[in-house]
């Protein structure tokens, strides 16, 4: 028989620093939204210094996506990466705790009648994501103006995906994980809008080799099989913090048509264009952080490797 855990255990001493932490955040965002962004970006900048190994990820990441800039232009790069990776956190903590009302005026969403044009044929839709470092916040300003659901990876700390999907669910109607495609295909059937990010490094199965900014890159092919059940049509959305700081602006494209083409390969390649086209829109706000070319030919993390 399987004992259930303990209401209780999360006050174990092992989850201090995470109780900490996240009413460290809560604190913080009471403060005004723009010393949140201040303090935010100096935190970024803070950890630039102190994650060498972030750091290399990220010189890696943009180095092989960005080859037309010189290496002073790359490196500017990465310190605004870390800057808005710094200001994510607080991003974050807005999108859970942060009054509705205190955020109006400050977003605007472009586009609405691609995706208003695919509801309109019944069969849900399939709404493309990206880890921009606006990911919750850009979650919380869309529900704004439709009712979405999003599919989640189930974080390995059990303390933290129980703060995060409980936060989540103040703008998400189901967090649903990556792997329950029953419920996804369900909720299409209700001709929900269903949230997803397919920009990960799941590994190499059930994976194509797509380019991504010119890069092969390790790309799930579950969009395809979800259009394939349901006959969904898939459109991108774009987010980011506008350069003054003046407010946030989110941008639905066109429908992806054709889609699916019977060719895996293509049809990845055509969701990392749409990704890239997103990206493209402000490449600082990416989480480049993350390895996102770790699956090679040459083995695990071969791009990222000091000496090859």
């Amino acid at each position: 028989m399987t004992q259930k855990p303990s209401p209780n255990r999360f006050l174990s001493p092992r989850f201090w620093h995470i109780w900490l932490g996240v009413g460290l955040l809560w604190l913080l965002n009471r403060l005004p939204w723009r010393w949140q962004i201040t303090i935010g970006r100096r935190l970024g900048q803070l950890f630039f210094y102190l994650s060498p190994r972030r750091r290399h990820v990220t010189e890696v990441n943009v180095r092989l996506c960005f080859p037309e800039l010189n290496t002073d232009e790359q490196a500017r790069m990465v310190r605004n990466i870390f800057a808005n990776n710094g200001i994510s956190l607080f991003e974050t903590a807005m999108a859970w705790w942060t009054p509705e009302p205190k955020l109006e005026g400050q977003y605007v969403l472009k586009g609405r009648e691609h995706l208003d044009a695919a509801l309109s044929q019944g069969k849900g839709v399939i709404l493309l994501g990206a880890h921009f470092s606006t990911l919750d916040l850009g979650g919380l300003l869309f529900s704004q103006y439709y009712p979405v659901d999003a599919m989640y990876r189930r974080h390995n700390n059990p303390l933290l995906e129980k703060i995060i999907t409980g936060n989540r669910l103040r703008y998400f109607g189901q967090a649903i994980e990556r792997s329950d495609i029953r419920s996804v295909i369900r909720a299409l059937r209700k001709n929900h809008i269903i949230w997803y990010a397919p920009d990960q490094d799941f590994g190499p199965k059930q994976s194509v080799y797509a380019p991504f900014f010119g890069v092969p890159a390790a790309t799930i092919t579950a969009t395809t099989r979800m259009v394939k059940l349901n006959d969904s049509p898939v459109l991108m959305l774009a987010q980011h913090r506008l350069p003054d700081d003046s407010g946030y602006e989110l941008e639905l494209f066109p429908v992806v048509e054709p889609f699916p083409t019977g060719d895996e390969e293509a049809d990845a390649a055509r969701i990392n264009a749409e990704l890239e086209r997103a990206i493209r829109k402000d490449p600082t706000q990416y989480m480049w952080v993350h390895r996102r070319f770790k699956t090679h030919p040459k083995g695990k993390n071969y791009l990222y490797r000091t000496s090859k």
